[in-house]
């Protein structure tokens, strides 16, 4: 095999196996685990390191705590802890635009976004949140591990080349850019977590600000046309994906089919994110795409399976998604049309951002 037909075969592996596993045990919030073991194994990245891996799980978690920190301000001051809130959120966007993890950077927007949101409504709520995604990021990175201990690089042929051990270094990004890029992201899901905040039912729309907070970082270092554009595939992409996934467990409501269907999404989708030794062009759309559609999927099938209510809430959540992307579209093309002195170019996304 290809060291890209290795990668897809590991991210629908590991996390088709995260799923299973997951919600066999039934642990609180435990659909959250294989997003975390996607996001990482979506990345033409080795075995993360100890130390890579306990990074990737206290991003998430520290960050969640500097949102709770953030709480008194907001409830006793709000103007200082909408400030505060801002410039937290801005700071994460900035981090991915020049040229930090994209993996560390979503988990620090989602946890600002949650535990503000969440808190805001319920303390005892928000520490639930923290417990549960902490204990779902520790658990996905565990799969990280056992993709790659059962379908290690090693499989590749040897003439294709073994795998980088990391991404080339990508061009030192333009700061100005990074910016720019940075402010229309916050535009994109400040006013979305604003809305979770003052929504009394905050804790039930965590899979919303998932996708929301990957549709942030998802439009780091992209022209507005091409931003927009991925937005907009990936929403459909996933959509259609958990749509077909939820029509069949319908029919045939097994733990293992729905561990098979997550696992065909990611041979399917896995060849348009991963190519030759890097990413695929279009590689970040696809990944978020496989993203969105286990993001509305996994809770789904949380519900009551085959109830009027379950479907009910399938398809409230699917259009919530939609309404949320849509905007994050308009946000983007509103921003950009007041930038100073642009040049509005469709950027390709970097290996590393994807």
């Amino acid at each position: 095999m290809e060291i890209a037909h290795v990668r897809v075969l590991r991210l629908a592996l590991g996390t088709a196996l995260s799923m299973w596993v997951s919600q066999a045990a039934g642990w609180g919030m435990s659909f959250i685990a294989p997003i975390m073991t996607m996001f990482i194994l979506a990345l033409p990245l080795p075995a993360p390191r100890l130390k890579g891996g306990v990074l990737f799980v206290a991003a998430l978690t520290l960050s969640m705590y500097a949102g709770m920190l953030l709480l008194p301000p907001l409830l006793h001051y709000p103007l200082v802890g909408l400030l505060l809130l801002i410039l937290a959120l801005f700071w994460s966007f900035y981090f991915t635009a020049s040229g930090g993890s994209p993996v560390i950077g979503t988990f620090v927007t989602l946890g600002i976004a949650l535990s503000t949101a969440v808190g805001s409504v319920s303390i005892d709520a928000a520490l639930m949140a923290i417990g549960g995604l902490s204990t779902n990021a520790l658990i996905g990175v565990s799969f990280v591990w056992i993709a790659h201990l059962l379908v290690p690089d090693s499989l590749a042929q040897s003439d294709a080349g073994p795998a980088p051990s990391r991404p080339e270094k990508a061009p030192e990004p333009d700061l100005v850019k990074a910016r720019w890029s940075a402010y229309r992201s916050l535009l994109i899901v400040f006013p979305v977590t604003l809305w979770f905040m003052l929504s009394s039912a905050s804790a039930s729309y965590i899979p919303v600000m998932i996708k929301v907070a990957s549709m942030g970082q998802q439009a780091t270092n992209e022209g507005a046309k091409q931003a927009g554009k991925s937005l907009l595939l990936s929403t459909i992409i996933g959509g259609i994906g958990a749509i077909i996934g939820w029509n069949i467990l319908k029919v045939v409501p097994t733990l293992s089919m729905y561990a098979l269907i997550v696992g065909l999404g990611a041979l399917i989708i896995g060849p348009r994110i991963f190519q030759g030794k890097a990413m695929h062009p279009q590689a970040a759309t696809w990944s978020y795409g496989y993203l969105t559609m286990i993001v509305i999927l996994a809770p789904a099938v949380m519900d009551t399976a085959g109830s009027s209510a379950a479907n009910l809430a399938f398809v409230s959540r699917l259009l919530m998604f939609a309404f949320a992307t849509l905007y994050g579209i308009a946000a983007i093309y509103i921003v950009d049309a007041f930038r100073p002195g642009k040049s509005v170019t469709a950027e390709e996304p970097r290996p590393d951002e994807c």
